[in-house]
């Protein structure tokens, strides 16, 4: 394993983590029979979950980015988000997904939920691969949830520490 003295457990294997993605693809595809959403990933941590997520879904989908930190170089959220860059296509009048790696406080999702209805957004919804509730600040409805997790700072399949583990396979319980 590439990083197996730093990881102190694997949470998910990338197994786990393909049918995990496989039925929530297959669920987000029946919700949003016959519509085009727009699917913003939220970069950097997310990369892997929404192309992961897009190729398996079996409708048609748009998709941008959006970067929104509220972590820097630590391994707990500071409570402040800074929107870094913002999506490029026009999100009003469209269902619109917001694609996320783990959300902790919920404060950058809550943020980022009304930043897109603000903007006219027919709908926003939110996926996210990793929810860790016991850590919420920010009121914030998730519709699709991947895993719930511990209160463990976690790396892997796109998310990171101090930009490192991003691509390690699984999501593992940093050292």
């Amino acid at each position: 394993m590439k990083y197996c003295n730093e990881i102190k457990q694997v949470l998910f294997s990338a197994e786990q983590i393909r049918e995990r993605v496989c039925r929530m693809a297959e669920q987000i595809s029946a919700d949003y029979k016959g519509k085009r959403p727009l699917v913003i990933g939220v970069l950097k941590g997310a990369w892997v979950f929404v192309a992961d997520l897009l190729r398996e879904m079996d409708i048609p989908a748009d998709v941008d980015f959006i970067c929104a930190s509220s972590y820097g170089s630590g391994t707990t959220t500071s409570g402040t988000v800074t929107l870094l860059k913002d999506i490029t296509l026009d999100c009003r009048k469209r269902d619109v997904l917001i694609v996320e790696d783990i959300i902790d406080s919920g404060v950058t999702l809550s943020l980022l939920k009304q930043m897109m209805l603000d903007r006219k957004a027919k709908s926003v919804n939110i996926v996210t691969l990793l929810s860790k509730p016991s850590r919420r600040k920010a009121d914030v409805d998730v519709k699709y949830v991947g895993f719930e997790i511990p209160d463990e700072f976690v790396v892997g399949y796109g998310m990171d520490y101090d930009e490192r583990f991003r691509t390690f396979a699984d999501i593992g319980i940093l050292k």
